[in-house]
């Protein structure tokens, strides 16, 4: 190999990297959250990158690529995905291209933002006003801590040792506590055979006993480490241990859209005008059948949140909160009985980007995150003479 061309292992950095930014936002919104043809995560770049600086944005247009690389960022988290379908090509006019030109990481957490606790939907939902709040269309997950659940049977006298054994190969864990098991009474039976050596009773004779069933959550990746500490710890030949998956469960934070319970009833008009303070808008449009009706269970859903109204009014909402909605749609919805309020597709989303910025600071102190001043709502009213 000729001289110039030769390598040397690159040595790995100890430095923020494109992959602690994203491990960050798969914090802030997990990604698992966003909906099936959404395209979330890292859309370009390299994850071992250096990065220091991040500019966040909704859309990452070529004018906000161009203002990153004359801040030298490293990365763009823009809210809508740059690389909206997954591309087979990417080519020389498109934001990708110039993105990755400029060694620049393009990332979007889109509708996992929508749906994390905190995220889109729920500033949306505060600035409706004071009221309870919980997902129009829940998620459904399964922490990974307690994907799995180990159920084994044993003597009372030996129920605390399984578990402590079981608990230190990663077991039982719950959200902030571990050990976490339920323990309940029973009679187990057995028939050893010829060659069986059980620890209670004898070979060949039916044995009762009486025995506890101890059941524990647990992780795939500590699978294997629990079940071997069942194994260490158990005082019979051969311990009964079952394994389940857990089923998926409707999240109460997370979730597509929000539904709000006002603690004081109000008119579509006022939400409307408590609304357009809150987001700094003047984009609000309201259609209602009756402008002295009184709504105390709001639907909300930022963006073009047509596809849960349906979902909403089923629920109880009178009214409902979104950015935009085709012509046809808002007439099907007066005549379903339920007021709208548009308050302009970016702009139901554009305050929420302030707020990424500062969680993904806290997340990271170590680089510097701005919010992009050139990105800008793309309509706009028209200057008067």
């Amino acid at each position: 190999m000729a001289k110039n061309f030769q390598s040397k292992r690159p040595r790995r950095s100890t430095s923020t990297t494109i992959r602690h930014l994203v491990d960050a936002l798969d914090r802030i919104a997990p990604f698992s959250l966003a909906e099936d043809w959404d395209n979330v995560g890292l859309l370009a770049g390299d994850p071992d990158a250096p990065c220091t600086r991040v500019l966040v944005c909704v859309d990452a247009t070529s004018k906000v690529v161009a203002e990153a690389a004359k801040l030298k960022v490293q990365a763009i988290v823009s809210y809508h995905p740059a690389l909206f379908t997954k591309e087979r090509t990417i080519g020389a006019s498109t934001v990708g291209f110039e993105a990755v030109r400029a060694g620049i990481a393009l990332i979007s957490p889109h509708t996992a933002l929508d749906a994390a606790q905190g995220g889109v939907n729920d500033l949306l939902a505060w600035a409706v006003g004071d009221g309870g709040r919980t997902p129009i269309r829940p998620s459904h997950s399964v922490s990974p801590s307690e994907a799995l659940r180990i159920v084994t049977h044993v003597p009372s006298d030996a129920v605390d040792r399984v578990r402590d054994a079981m608990s230190r190969a990663g077991a039982g864990r719950i959200g902030h506590y571990s050990h976490c098991a339920f323990v309940s009474e029973g009679i187990g039976s057995f028939l050893g055979g010829p060659t069986s050596n059980p620890a209670i009773g004898k070979a060949g004779v039916l044995e009762t006993v009486s025995e506890m069933r101890l059941e524990m959550p647990c992780s795939q990746s500590s699978l294997p480490s629990a079940l071997a500490a069942i194994r260490r710890a158990h005082p019979y030949e051969q311990p009964a241990i079952h394994v389940t998956h857990a089923a998926a469960r409707p999240s109460a934070f997370e979730g597509q859209g929000r539904m709000v319970a006002l603690t004081k009833a109000a008119t579509t008009d006022a939400i409307a005008n408590w609304l357009a303070k809150s987001l700094a808008s003047d984009a609000m449009q309201v259609a209602t059948n009756d402008p002295k009706r009184k709504h105390s269970i709001i639907g909300v859903c930022a963006g073009s949140g047509e596809s849960l109204l349906h979902q909403a009014r089923a629920r109880g909402a009178s009214c409902f909160v979104t950015g935009e909605m085709k012509h046809h749609d808002v007439l099907a919805a007066l005549a379903s009985g339920i007021d709208l309020i548009l308050c302009g597709h970016t702009e139901s989303e554009r305050p929420s980007m302030m707020v990424l910025a500062a969680r993904i600071r806290a997340e990271i102190p170590s680089i510097k995150v701005g919010l992009s001043a050139v990105d800008l709502p793309p309509l706009r009213r028209p200057r008067s003479r």
